[in-house]
């Protein structure tokens, strides 16, 4: 059925070009509530015919064209030239072939005019070139409650999705990283990858579609683009130098194209995680007198590995431990390649020196940390690191015969104060710096 192209007036009222609504009688918005007399069936098998093997397309509400479903700016074009209809606010339809097919059948009920307002264009001009355009949006009660429909149906199958991906164990893929293999669940993996790789695209349980998810991430990585900055590179070690050099091991998150894959992005009808968030965070500051009092009155503080500076960040102490003691761990960490955990071992290693009073330069020992840290600045033994097998241990099995066999206690920090220990220490730093960037 085409649009039709009148030029009266609209049963739901009549707009001109500039938005002005025209009193024109008829069923108001108000009164077309009660034209509702029972729930919304929804198509079960949405309407469409497959032009391509595995492409489903959508029908134009009002011919027979056909579009593939991922060329939806092409159908909406098409019904704007050819039929001079408008749907509103596309982004807050939550399942865009449902919503096709059920106003496809409504509108070979009744008149197009019963259901979208009109758009008078050129009202100024002569009436021979005076148009109308159609107008379908959730003004229109019945329209509103289609989009929350199809926003509840849509949750429900995507939390199926997810239950099911959560209880299946027969999973099998590769690390995109160093290729090993993983079977089982596949939390498996992606837990794999944070830890081993720092690459952390969210908590398994937030993910949804993961399969899907993976071969997108590997076809880019196969196609020698950087996830993150998403430039291409010329072959696949200067891509891997370029991410791991640039701490690129994460997704873009202004990406849309990564939205459908998180559960997030389903809960509430037309908002992003971002805006979830966001209001999340205001609600947070509306509360923060009430229930923040107890960390304004123990601010977070990171203290440096050499003095006793404290700084509020762990960007303001590498700054301080740059510039005070010629000690670059940003560096440190980009030259070595140091995921989270090898930053870990490596602060621990040189807290544990410092503690002791050991030059871990030159392995000499000093009375007291004044002392050796005048030596440490003096001989520029600071960022004079050992090899890489002395700190990086599972238990720092660069002791001492003497410290292995149990004499002398290990502290990476001073205990005697643990309640101060847990708002300054620097590995609390490090993990909310490292969940922040992921």
């Amino acid at each position: 059925m085409a649009a039709p192209k009148t030029q009266g007036a609209a049963t739901q009222g009549e707009e001109d070009g500039d938005g002005n609504r025209g009193g024109t009688g008829g069923v108001s918005y108000e009164d077309s509530k009660d034209c509702i007399l029972e729930p919304l069936s929804l198509p079960e098998n949405p309407g469409g015919t497959t032009s391509l093997e595995g492409s489903p397309s959508v029908p134009c509400i009002f011919c027979e064209e056909h579009f593939l479903i991922d060329e939806q700016d092409k159908l909406l074009k098409h019904m704007i030239i050819e039929h001079k209809t408008v749907i509103a606010d596309v982004k807050l339809v939550a399942d865009f072939q449902r919503y096709i097919s059920y106003w496809r059948k409504r509108f070979t009920e009744q008149p197009i005019t019963d259901f979208c307002s009109v758009i008078r264009i050129n009202s100024t001009a002569p009436f021979e070139e005076q148009d109308n355009y159609f107008l379908l949006c959730d003004v229109l009660p019945e329209d509103r409650i289609l989009r929350e429909e199809l926003q509840k149906q849509r949750l429900k199958e995507i939390l199926e999705q997810q239950q099911q991906e959560r209880n299946d164990n027969n999973f099998q893929g590769s690390c995109m990283f160093c290729n090993e293999e993983f079977l089982g669940n596949r939390s498996v993996l992606l837990n794999h990858m944070a830890r081993e790789h720092t690459f952390n695209i969210g908590l398994p349980d937030n993910i949804v579609n993961c399969n899907e998810f993976l071969c997108t991430l590997q076809k880019k990585l196969d196609n020698l683009q950087c996830l993150y900055c998403e430039k291409t590179f010329r072959d696949k070690n200067t891509l891997k130098d370029h991410m791991r050099k640039k701490q690129h091991r994460r997704i873009n998150p202004k990406n849309r194209e990564y939205d459908r894959f998180y559960v997030i992005n389903y809960l509430e009808l037309g908002k992003s995680w971002e805006e979830v968030q966001l209001e999340d965070d205001r609600e947070l500051l509306d509360h923060q007198e009430d229930d923040w009092s107890d960390w304004e009155e123990h601010p977070l503080s990171a203290v440096c590995l050499f003095c006793e500076k404290q700084a509020e960040t762990i960007e303001k102490l590498c700054v301080h431990m740059e510039d005070a003691h010629e000690f670059d761990l940003l560096k440190i960490k980009s030259e070595l390649g140091l995921n989270f955990y090898e930053q870990v071992k490596l602060v621990n290693f040189i807290r544990r020196q410092i503690h002791q009073c050991r030059c871990y330069g030159c392995h000499e020992k000093f009375k007291s940390k004044a002392d050796l840290r005048t030596h440490m600045e003096e001989a520029k033994h600071t960022s004079l690191l050992p090899e890489r097998q002395t700190w990086d241990q599972p238990h720092e099995s660069d002791l001492t015969a003497q410290e292995q066999n149990g004499n002398i206690a290990i502290i990476s920090e001073d205990t005697s104060k643990l309640h101060a220990l847990k708002q300054s220490s620097i590995l609390n730093q490090l993990l909310l710096h490292e969940s922040l960037k992921n």
